[in-house]
Order: structure tokens, then sequence, then C-alpha cells
């Protein structure tokens, strides 16, 4: 039996003194913030007391505090035997703080609560919202304002002051007994928190060159210096030097050869005085318009020196062709939070998928009580949600990402009566954002994503003797149409034998007010490929399974791409992906198709991909597609890829240096990660390859790799690239760590740092790659 060692009474001045540094921490993190003295961060720091909510029966008093670290907040638990890592969340974890009922949880178990009593924390990955209720008003604002400001003041650190924060947070954090020293013991503790595995010996020597006096722990300047030793970037140093004077500064001529030759920016005698400008934090320097060392990291570290190119941040492509040009971001049954037979639905998950740049949502609606329609996956047991709440979310967030349209793709299995309910809902909630008649008389073509800024269409069946949605409509009040039942494709045998129990039929009667507000978007079975002698009207659009559309694309490329010049397709995934799994995108925007939808609850190296082609662009969830796939005249394939216009072939030469901060996989204090970096080039059959660096064992914190990759590129207008960092585990898969995903034409050349991301696709906030970039033309 194992002796549990008892920590020694503190007498009550110790606890004073303890008291008093956590309040000094504390308020010095509060200035790193930029919010000294700010009443909301100090409600915060002392805590609160609020109201739980997870039904209409659990509602129950926890206290909740902002630690001194200004990063972690701490919730009281009354669960037995619960570890205090769990009892802690951290402030980087929150997507959003929202006030009154604006969640599912508040909307049904606090609407006897005012809403200027209540707010939800939403938290970044799939974990459960947060609903809670303050005891006023002010301790609600509080809360509110106060977890706001740290989140925007945290997000505008620069790397610099996030790395300093977050290394400050451990060292106290290692600082076992709170006396602000550092013994030899905690040092090494320190060191496996921000995973770096040092043996005793250069532990040792580290610790003995900083206690400069030679009294067995360090304090203050000597943590300093520890901390200078621990965050030194010799690799960055070298290229430093080779620009610079013996002084240690980089005159703005030379940061001018740098950026221009190593970097290959075209305006670089502009942008040079402005970087010394924005990151230089020696003001002697600054006024000589020159650069030290600091400010050179600093810039490295910037968006300027982000391997993404920063001006693709922003909208820059034409968006002023006609819809079918374009890439969307569409979801697949984005009501499901989790698998597609037994997880439940949510406003949540639509509110999630639109801020994330979805452009395009589906809607399973069906027969609900009380005459109200609702969304679910039809013959499984996925919970349902009232289509007005849909709708309603829909309004709320459909263009706070993102100004442009969204197309609401409804799989209707409503009767008439429900129907007619569902138009008015979309009607009467969405009012002028709805599109219910065409943009500028345009009755040839689609209209642009310019036009339709700030509107919503619907895509959705139409009755067949209004022959003609762009020039009116006739007084036929409901008919069969042919019916569109994705669910019906599910492979679960519980899922057929409820089909063929209700004897589905294939028609199905449509009403005319729900036919009425479907524009530009009617749905139609695909019975081939165009006519030419008698072409389908261009607002007629197919959904396809992406096995159907996979063969499509495989044995009529060019055909598939010719059709989606002009009409929209749809894909969406196989029926066997119960587990909401995900297929490939990248083989059918090859082909042109516009709407690839993904389980967008569903992480993985296919949403990756899918979410770094699209914060191309301006994060807009449209990307104009290359000028080979809307030509009328195009001979393009992507199956096989002959000479034509499609571009210059190019040559990627890349070097993967070091790693900073990578995350701890494995929480175990002693587990220390083994990173590998992998190279993935995804695009045309003949651009796709793998290429990885070698394993560093144990260094986590700065590794380095010093490796060359050389890649040829067919079609760099297609391509993308993805970085991924695993720890290595010789009998078992490796863990994931981050990854980074960007299409080859953002890339950026010379020395640059990579920002790596969550499974979620989340930014880690000091985690990163420094590589080198250099593209050629391929001969």
């Amino acid at each position: 039996m194992q002796c549990i060692r008892r920590q020694p009474k503190r007498t009550a001045s110790q606890e004073n003194i303890l008291l008093e540094q956590s309040r000094r921490v504390a308020a010095l993190n509060g200035i790193r913030l930029g919010l000294k003295d700010d009443k909301d961060l100090k409600f915060l720091l002392k805590g609160s007391h609020l109201l739980k909510v997870k039904s209409s029966s659990w509602r129950k008093e926890r206290f909740y505090k902002l630690q001194e670290d200004c990063k972690t907040i701490w919730q009281e638990s009354k669960k037995v035997l619960r570890s205090p890592e769990s009892q802690i969340f951290s402030i980087e974890d929150i997507r959003d703080v929202r006030s009154g009922h604006k969640t599912e949880g508040m909307e049904k178990y606090a609407k006897d609560v005012p809403e200027y009593r209540c707010f939800s924390i939403i938290f970044k990955d799939q974990r459960k919202n947060l609903d809670l209720i303050a005891s006023s008003e002010d301790d609600a604002n509080h809360w509110i304002a106060g977890l706001g400001k740290i989140i925007a003041h945290s997000n505008s650190m620069n790397q610099k002051q996030k790395l300093q924060h977050w290394i400050h947070t451990c060292l106290r954090k290692a600082d076992k007994n709170k006396d602000n020293k550092m013994s030899l013991k905690e040092l090494k503790d320190f060191l496996k928190e921000v995973n770096i595995e040092v043996d005793d010996y250069h532990a040792k020597k580290i610790f003995q060159h900083c206690d400069k006096s030679k009294t067995e722990a360090l304090e203050d300047d000597e943590i300093e210096e520890f901390y200078k030793i621990l965050t030194e970037r010799k690799e960055i140093d070298s290229i430093f030097q080779m620009y610079s004077d013996p002084e240690g500064f980089m005159s703005c001529q030379n940061l001018v050869r740098f950026l221009y030759e190593i970097q290959q920016e075209e305006d670089a005698v502009v942008a040079a005085p402005a970087l010394i400008q924005r990151y230089e934090p020696n003001e002697r320097a600054k006024r000589g318009n020159a650069m030290t060392k600091d400010g050179f990291l600093m810039y490295l570290l910037s968006d300027e020196g982000n391997i993404f190119n920063p001006s693709h941040r922003k909208v820059y492509q034409d968006m002023t062709q006609p819809l079918s040009h374009y890439l969307v971001s569409s979801s697949h049954n984005t009501y499901l939070m989790e698998d597609q037979i037994t997880g439940p639905s949510s406003t949540e998950a639509y509110i999630r998928a639109l801020t994330k740049g979805c452009r395009c949502v589906e809607l399973d609606c069906w027969d609900g009580p009380n005459s109200e329609p609702v969304i679910y996956h039809g013959y499984t047991l996925t919970s349902k949600i009232l289509f007005s709440d849909v709708i309603k979310a829909i309004k709320n967030y459909a263009f706070k990402t993102s100004p442009y349209p969204v197309i609401l793709s409804l799989e209707n299995h409503c009767s008439v009566e429900q129907q007619k309910v569902m138009a008015q809902h979309m009607t009467t909630i969405l009012q002028d954002m709805l599109l219910v008649a065409p943009v500028d008389g345009n009755k040839s073509q689609f209209p642009s994503p310019e036009q339709l800024k700030g509107k919503i269409l619907v895509k959705g069946k139409k009755l067949s003797r209004q022959e003609d949605p762009i020039n009116g409509n006739n007084n036929l009040e409901a008919e069969d149409v042919s019916d569109e039942d994705e669910a019906a494709e599910i492979e679960d045998e519980s899922v057929k034998t409820k089909i063929e129990q209700k004897g589905k039929s294939d028609t199905l009667k449509l009403a005319k007010e729900l036919s009425d507000i479907v524009v530009y978007c009617k749905s139609v079975h695909f019975e081939g490929f165009d006519d030419p002698n008698h072409p389908r009207a261009f607002y007629e659009m197919s959904s396809f399974s992406e096995s159907k559309a996979l063969k499509l694309a495989q044995e009529s490329g060019t055909s598939f791409i010719h059709h989606n010049i002009r009409h929209l397709s749809r894909i969406y995934p196989a029926g066997w992906r119960t587990d909401s799994s995900n297929y490939s995108p990248v083989d059918l925007w090859n082909v042109g198709c516009q709407i690839v939808a993904l389980n967008f609850q569903t992480a993985g190296t296919e949403m990756d991909v899918y979410q770094g082609r699209f914060q191309d662009n301006g994060f807009s969830g449209y990307v104009l597609k290359p000028e080979f796939l809307r030509d009328e005249q195009t001979k393009f394939n992507p199956k096989s890829i002959t000479e034509g216009t499609w571009g210059t072939k190019k040559k990627l030469l890349l070097k993967i240096i070091s790693g900073q901060q990578l995350p701890k996989v494995n929480k175990s204090k002693n587990s220390i990660v083994d990173p590998k970096v992998t190279i993935e080039i995804h695009g045309v059959q003949q651009d796709n390859n793998k290429k990885q660096t070698k394993v560093i064992e144990n260094n986590g914190f700065n590794p380095n790799w010093n490796e060359e990759f050389t890649f040829d590129i067919e079609v760099p207008a297609l391509a993308l690239v993805r970085f991924v960092v695993e720890d290595f585990d010789m009998s078992t898969k490796n863990d994931f760590i981050g990854q980074y995903t960007l299409p080859f034409t953002s890339l950026k050349q010379g020395y640059r740092h990579i920002h790596l991301l969550t499974k979620n696709g989340d930014p880690y906030s000091s985690s990163t790659l420094f590589v080198y970039i250099s593209i050629q033309d391929s001969d």
C-alpha cells in the first residue's frame, strides 16, 4: 500500500504572502493582455456563483473563477474523485460567449429567467455548451464583457507575447511551493511541462549557467536568463547574421534585399520600412530605420511571415461571374452533430457550419406534431428539431462570416399542409433575405455571388407545369413530383426495414407555396449530359452520390466539366457512411463540381483539405474555378493530363527546418512527443504525393529536422499542400498533433512559419513549423 505524503499546513502569514503573490501574477498577466485595472477582469479573478443549467430538472449553483494566468477558468464540481484538470477549461477553447437565450438549452430550460441574467459559453470542439445564469444583470455583464475582452486581447497578442505568457504560466505551474524560485527538480518538471526531454546532465548545466547567485535556486533575472536560453532560435539567428552588421542591426536596405531575394516579395521597397515600424521593439533601431534580431523574429512569426499569402485573406477574386463558376463550401445533413443513425440533431450544428464559412446547408424536412415540420435524418433514431428554429438560426448566422449567398438544400418529405407551413416560416422569418424572384431580370444564366450578396436561395423541387421559374408561376395548387430521398440510401438494416414497412412512394405531392420560393436551384434527376440541340435550363440542378459522381468524373471527365460550367452539381456522401465519415472532395472539384457536401462535424484529412481550399478568397465560402474549368471550349480532363492552358508546371522545393511548442498529445506528465512531419500534395492524380521527415525523439518544444523535399506539380491551380505533424509510435498508430492545409497558389516563398491547427481546424496559440519554400517553373 502506498503512503500519501501530506503537505504541511501553511501558517496564516504564509497564506497571505501566497495570496499577495497570486494577485501580483494576475495583475502582471492582466497588463500582458492590455487589461490593466480592468473592472471586468478583476471581477472574474474574484469569481462568482453561477447557476449551471443542464435540463428542466437540473439547475445547480457552482462557483466559477478566472485563474491568475488569465487563461483558464476554474469551475467547482460536486463530483466525487473528479481530477483537478477536469475542473479547468482554457479560454483558448472558447469559440463564442452568447448573452440571453441563444442556445437550444437556454431556449428550452431557462425561459423563466430574464434574458439579461443568462449567458452561454460555446466551445470550439464537440464539447457541450455551458449554459449559465448569473444572480444579477451586473454579474452576467461582467462575465460576458470580461470573457469577450480576454478572448479579443489574447487573439491580438503577437506570437512572442503568446510564447512569453505561456512559458511564464508553465513556470508558475512548475513552482510547486510557490516561492517564486525554481529548484533543479522544478526546472526539470517545467521542461516536461513544455514538452522537452532533457537528461540530468544538460538540465544541471543549464541550471548552473543561470544560477549566478549560487543559491541552488533560480529567481527573477536568473529565470529570465533561463527563458532566453529556452526560446533561442539559432536557425533564425544564422539567417539574420547574413543580412545584419556587427552591431546586430539589419538596415532597411538589407531588409529590402532579404525580402526581394529570399522572400520573393515584389513590393519589398515599400514593405521594408512598414515592417520595421510594425514589428521592431527597439526604439533606437526603429528611429534608425533598422531591424534587430527580435524584430526580425517578430516579422517571421507575423501574418507577413506566414506561409499563407496574406492578400488571400480578403476577397480578391472576381465575384461577378455566374454562380456555377465557383466552388461553394457545402455541408451534408447539417443538422447532425455526430453519426447518421442515432446521433443528436441541433440548431447549433447549423451555427457551427455557417461560422466555418459554409454557404450551402441541408434541411431534411418531415411532418412534425402540432402542424410544425421537423428536421431529422428520416427512418433513423437521430433526434428531431423544429424547422422554424433552424430557419431562425440560419437568419441570425448566415452572414456573420461571409456576405455571399447561402443555399438551403431542402429534402422535403412533408405533407402539403406542412409544406405550406415551411414556406410561411421561410417567408416570415427570413423576410427580405429570402430570394423569391430573379435578380435584375437575369433569365439566361445564374446571377453572380456579388449580385446575390445577403440573399438566401432555396434549392428544391418545382411544380412541373411551372415550366419556367424564371418567367413566372401559374395557379396550380399542388402536384406529384419525383421524390429525392437520400436517407433511403443508408446502408443500415433498421433503416431498410422501416422503408419497407412504410411502402415508400417514388412521388411526393408538392405545395405551390413551397415551389414558388425555388428560383435558381430547381432539383431534377440526372438524365445524362445535355444534348447540344436540346439543352436543359441552366437553373436545373442534380444531386449525385459520391460513387455516381466519381464514376462520371472517371469515365466522362470533360463532359462533366462542361456540364458544370452552366449547371450546379451537388455531391453527397455514400449511404454506407453511417459513421459520418467523409470522402475526398478533390477529384470532384477537379471536374468543376461546385456543391461537394461533407459532414462538417467529422474531423480528418478530408475536412482539413476542404477548409484549406476555402480559407482562400477571404474565407468567403466561394472560390472561383480556374479558367480551364469555366471555358466552354475546354478539353481539360484531370484523368488524362495533356499539354494545354492549365498553367505552367511547377517544381516545389521545400525545406522543413524546425518546430516550435508542439502540444502534448498524451497529457501524462512524463510523456514527451516524438514528432515527424508529413507533406502531402492533393490535386490531379499525377500530382498526388506524400513525403515525410525523420522522427525527432523526445522533443516537442523545439525539434530540428533540416530536411529538403522536391515535388513536381502538373496542375498548380488544382493542387493543395498539407503539412501534418504526428507523434510517432512504433507499436500503435501515430497520434495526430497538428496540421495546416492551403492551396498551392496561396503559398508564399522564402522562410515562413506555418501556424498549426487542431484536429477541429482551430489554431493553436503558439505551435508552429518553420520552413523554406521555393517555387520554380518546371523544365
